[in-house]
C-alpha cells in the first residue's frame, strides 16, 4: 500500500528524519511512538506531502509521490491532526464537505456521503449548522473524522488525533475510533506519544528517536524483546506512574 525508501528531511543542519525505510500493508493500522521531536509527525507531514523529502521516494499503491501529483494523490488520503483543525468560519456541514464541492461532486452524493458519515461517527444531525466554537472537543474530532473520510481515502493519516481530549471523552473516542477502523478496513497511520494507544490501536507499532526507527514490530514485542535500552526505557517510564497509582490505591 505504502512504501518509504531511503526517505530523509533536514532543517538546515538538523537531521528531522534520517534515511527511512518502512512500509504500511494495505489495511493495518501502523502507529508512530516516540518523544517529543523524535521524527514521527515529520514522517507523517511526509507522508501526506504537506513537506518535500531530501532524499528517497515514497509509493502509494506503487506510484512514486512527486510534486507534480501529490495533490492528485492527497483526494486517497484522510488527514487528521490534533483538535481538528477545522476552519472556524464554515459550518459543520461545510467543514466536512468542503472538498467535495471544490471538486463539483453531486450535491445529491454529498447530501448522502454526509448523512452516511454522520451515522458513523455518530454526530447528531443537528449540529451541521454549528460552527466549530460551539462544539465541545469531542464533536470537532468527530467532525474532523467525517472530513477526512469524505471522499472515501484509501489512507487515513492521524496526529495526534485525541491528544487534546479529556480522558473520558479520549476513551470513549479510542473505542469508536477502533470500531471505525474495522468497518472501514482503512489503511491507518496514526502518530501518538501514548504506548498504551498506541498498543490498542496498532497492528503494527514504530518506535522513533533522533530521528530514526529504534524498532518496529507489535507491542508484545517491543516489550518482551527490545531492540535497545530505550526501548525498555520509553515503555518502562509509561508504565510506572500508572502502575504506582495503582499501588496508592489498593
Amino acid at each position: 500500500m505504502l512504501v518509504l525508501s531511503n526517505v530523509s528531511k533536514h532543517y538546515g543542519d538538523t537531521q528531522a528524519l534520517a534515511p527511512t525505510d518502512l512500509q504500511v500493508p494495505a489495511g493495518e493500522t501502523l502507529v508512530l511512538i516516540g518523544p517529543s521531536g523524535c521524527g514521527k509527525s515529520t514522517l507523517l507531514r511526509l507522508i501526506a506531502g504537506l513537506i518535500q523529502t531530501d532524499s528517497g521516494a515514497l509509493r502509494l499503491e506503487g506510484t512514486v509521490l512527486t510534486p507534480a501529483n501529490i495533490l492528485h494523490a492527497r483526494q486517497r488520503m484522510g488527514y487528521v491532526i490534533q483538535e481538528g483543525g477545522l476552519f472556524p468560519h464554515l459550518t459543520v456541514r461545510d467543514n466536512v464537505t468542503v472538498m467535495a464541492r471544490y471538486l463539483h461532486r453531486d450535491t445529491g452524493w454529498i447530501d448522502s456521503r454526509l448523512k452516511e458519515l454522520a451515522e458513523l461517527v455518530r454526530l447528531p444531525h443537528e449540529l451541521m449548522p454549528r460552527f466549530p466554537d460551539e462544539l465541545s472537543g469531542g464533536q470537532r474530532q468527530r467532525v474532523s473524522l467525517m472530513r477526512a473520510l469524505m471522499l472515501d481515502p484509501e489512507l487515513l493519516l492521524l496526529d495526534e488525533p485525541l491528544g487534546a481530549l479529556d480522558p473520558m471523552i479520549r476513551y470513549e473516542l479510542q473505542q469508536e475510533l477502533k470500531s471505525i477502523f474495522g468497518q472501514l478496513s482503512k489503511t491507518v497511520v496514526m502518530v501518538t506519544h501514548d504506548i498504551a494507544e498506541a498498543a490498542f490501536f496498532g497492528q503494527t507499532l514504530v518506535l522513533m528517536r533522533d530521528g530514526r526507527i529504534v524498532q518496529t514490530g507489535p507491542f508484545t514485542e517491543l516489550a518482551q524483546k527490545p531492540a535497545e535500552p530505550f526501548v525498555e526505557q520509553f515503555i518502562t517510564a509509561q508504565r510506572e506512574p500508572m502502575e504506582q497509582l495503582a499501588a496508592v490505591l489498593r
